[in-house]
């Protein structure tokens, strides 16, 4: 099947679909902690989420052995999702795991407060509130970095106080979440200092002062050589959750000092492969696991290129063009985020992968799409 792509200068180019690559039976990692931060649906008219097509997508993602991180920065937390459809989400999506016998860790932030600094008792207090969502919900936290607690913070201390008091009283273990200015540029020096290597330290200490308390750190730096430094100084039983979408096939892989578990936005669209890729990985297959991802890497550093915030628009591109939704739409209207040619080159590196079940319906999606954009060749 081919179809017709307009080309980087204008003129058209032939794509010619590839076949959808099949994998084995997934079943869930034995070697790794893997999951997958999980894109919403929004309602077709804009307003609102689409329940079923949200959920329906989790049990996509656990029908491939991997675990869900809800409520995180995927699901467009702090650009377009607000803290009562969050609650209602972190509510619908327990519910749903403890349907399914499956693994879930929910984000829980400051998104509730208005913008811009507030005091540290007032971000604590509103980081209890949705802790207080998340464990209802059946779900291990996710601490989230706070953009309150960036604004606010006077140094260390201050992310200490707050994430003491949190940490202390959380029924299981957490997750804390380092997530770069890259993801997010309120972010700016957080845990108390733009130097990361400070930043680190402090982060190091707070981990070490609760460590019983703390399940793991997920990272998403887009820095494997940093990664890997933090990792090697963590506390025994502490795992490193990598978020680096560049680089996630080597630090999941590891080396003879360990490895990264995973908690990627990169999985929602390339479920299949990570589930095959992690599950040749259980096996000892390290050839295959790195053949495996080794399409899905372009595909990943161009989804998450500069500005690396507007991936969200990329992953529900693929996911409408895969037939998991009805809709190209995004709440807040964030479909609108990525030029026509970054999405025709993300489409191109899509079906390289062999990610598209159905190209039929993939390249159909893609015209139509190319001709509402005034772009169809």
């Amino acid at each position: 099947m081919r179809i017709e792509l307009p080309g980087d200068d204008g003129s058209s180019v032939v794509h010619t679909m590839g076949e959808p690559r099949t994998y084995p039976q997934p079943r869930p990692s034995t070697s790794r902690a893997a999951y997958a931060a999980a894109h919403v649906v929004a309602g077709p008219a804009g307003d609102g989420l689409d329940w079923d097509a949200t959920l329906a997508f989790r049990r996509h993602l656990w029908s491939h052995g991997l675990g869900v991180a809800e409520a995180m920065d995927t699901a467009q937390r702090g650009m377009g999702l607000d803290w009562a459809a969050t609650r209602e989400l972190i509510a619908r999506s327990g519910r749903e795991a403890l349907s399914a016998g499956a693994r879930i860790v929910c984000g829980a932030g400051t998104d509730q407060l208005p913008p811009g600094p507030a005091a540290p008792k007032e971000i604590a207090a509103a980081y209890e509130e949705q802790l207080a969502v998340v464990e209802a919900a059946g779900a291990a936290p996710v601490l989230m970095a706070s953009r309150h607690l960036a604004a606010a913070a006077r140094g260390p201390d201050d992310y200490a106080f707050v994430y003491g008091r949190l940490l202390s009283q959380v029924s299981r273990p957490a997750v804390l979440h380092w997530l770069g200015p890259m993801f997010d540029p309120a972010l700016h020096g957080y845990w108390g200092s733009p130097d990361l290597d400070a930043a680190a330290d402090a982060l190091l200490t707070l981990i070490s002062d609760h460590a019983p308390r703390v399940d793991g750190v997920k990272i998403s730096l887009l820095d494997a050589d940093r990664e890997i430094a933090f990792r090697r100084r963590l506390p025994p039983g502490v795992r490193l959750y990598t978020g680096d979408d560049f680089h996630y096939p080597e630090l999941i892989l590891g080396d003879a000092e360990g490895h990264s578990d995973a908690l990627l936005g990169v999985f929602d669209p390339i479920a299949p492969a990570a589930a095959a890729a992690l599950q040749a990985l259980d096996a000892g297959d390290t050839a295959s696991y790195r053949e495996i991802f080794a399409p899905t890497v372009p595909l990943a550093r161009h989804l998450f290129e500069t500005p690396t915030f507007y991936y969200k628009t990329g992953v529900v591109f693929l996911a409408w063009l895969a037939g998991h939704q009805r809709h190209f739409r995004m709440v807040g209207g964030l479909e609108s985020a990525r030029p026509v040619p970054h999405m025709v080159r993300l489409f191109r590196l899509a079906d390289a992968a062999g990610l598209f079940p159905d190209p039929a319906l993939a390249a159909h999606r893609m015209r139509a799409w190319l001709t509402v954009q005034g772009a169809a060749p």
